[in-house]
């Protein structure tokens, strides 16, 4: 839906799904699945370690750093996780952008390591950086929206009852839940202007600027095309920052038992 451009009436989330099934099967909604694992052990793997790193070298005395700080760290761990997966996010862009390009111009990428050869062989090392810019940006602002508004929620729910019905969260699994559910919607509505640029940027073969990419698109589509697929973006988002935030908490507090501080 982001590749997308003016030419192609404003698609539903569901129009694009049943067309992708009814032409390519069911297998289509799995299109660009090796891309996507090698995304998340490279750009996920490098943002979240480097995060909690940071986190705990800024700490004082035990005491969690201030919000500042936090949004800080998340936004340079977020940078270097951007420039880590880069070229995975380049792969992913082209293999799930594929069935809507013309015979002639798919990539054609079987999976995420041929697709890697290809990548280098064809555009050289300069491939693997294509649209690294816009990439890094949309990682700090993710990352920020992300892991800094999960420790915020997070905080802030600790700290204060739920109004109206008085309920006060306690550390624990419901709690995570709610902290992740909140910054994966957070994430998702402050990246897509960021994300719909690096799609059509890394999706391309020519060599355009985020720039005139942002100024063709606001003239031919208007602002709304920075919001184009925000409801499927949320609907990948949102499950997976509550998975990710639920499951990391619970190894953060199984490591923790396992070595002493």
């Amino acid at each position: 839906m982001q590749s997308l451009g003016p030419t192609v009436p404003s698609p539903s989330m569901l129009k694009i799904l049943r067309h992708s099934i009814s032409n390519y099967g069911l297998r289509s909604v799995y299109t660009g699945l090796s891309a996507s694992l090698m995304r998340q052990m490279t750009y996920s793997l490098v943002r979240l370690g480097s995060y909690e790193e940071m986190k705990r070298f800024i700490s004082e005395n035990g005491h969690p750093p201030s919000t500042g700080k936090l949004l800080l760290a998340a936004g340079v761990a977020g940078g270097l996780g951007g420039i880590a997966g880069n070229p995975a996010d380049v792969l992913l862009v082209r293999m799930t952008s594929d069935s809507i390009r013309p015979p002639e111009k798919r990539y054609n990428y079987r999976n995420a390591i041929t697709g890697l050869i290809s990548l280098v062989k064809e555009d050289g090392q300069k491939g693997l950086a294509r649209g690294l810019g816009t990439n890094t940006t949309r990682a700090v602002l993710m990352n920020t929206s992300q892991v800094g508004s999960y420790d915020f929620f997070k905080t802030t729910l600790l700290q204060y009852p739920i109004p109206l019905v008085n309920y006060q969260f306690h550390d624990g699994f419901f709690l995570h839940v709610v902290a992740s559910l909140a910054a994966g919607t957070c994430g998702t509505t402050v990246c897509s202007p960021a994300d719909v640029i690096r799609t059509r940027i890394m999706g391309s073969s020519g060599n355009a600027s985020p720039i005139e990419v942002l100024v063709r698109s606001l003239r031919e589509e208007g602002p709304a095309f920075m919001f184009k697929g925000w409801t499927p973006a949320w609907m990948r988002l949102g499950p997976n920052t509550v998975l990710m935030f639920v499951f990391f908490e619970q190894l953060k507090r199984g490591w923790s038992s396992l070595v002493p501080s």
